[in-house]
């Protein structure tokens, strides 16, 4: 009975730390796209708004790469996967790029025109 006991609890600690790698991984994926293109920053006009997007550039790509960390060295910080947060600070990342004229990920694709040709 104790030999039972002790397979089904090294099973279910080796199924949690699969789950926790599959999770790491999908939050690292996430964080590559953590990228803003097409904005010269020496050529964004100085304002408080400008600062605020800015900031919250770097705040949110920091903020997720240092949950990833965390989460690596065995600290569970959230009750929602880790993937899920990194998701969130990608949103709150995407719309600061879009608001200072950036574009958020190369690899979306835009399809323009693609309507107008049937008309």
């Amino acid at each position: 009975m104790k030999v039972l006991l002790l397979l089904v609890t090294c099973l279910s600690l080796t199924a949690c730390i699969f789950g926790q790698s599959s999770e790491v991984k999908r939050a690292e994926k996430i964080l590559q796209d953590f990228q803003c293109n097409n904005i010269e920053s020496n050529q964004l006009a100085t304002s408080s708004i400008t600062n605020f997007h800015q900031q919250a550039l770097a705040v949110n790509k920091e903020k997720a790469a240092t949950y990833i960390e965390q989460y690596k060295n065995g600290e569970d910080l959230f009750d929602i996967p880790l993937d899920e947060v990194v998701q969130q600070k990608y949103q709150l990342y995407k719309k600061a790029c879009q608001a200072l004229g950036g574009v958020a990920s190369a690899k979306e694709q835009i399809v323009i025109g693609a309507s107008d040709e049937n008309k």
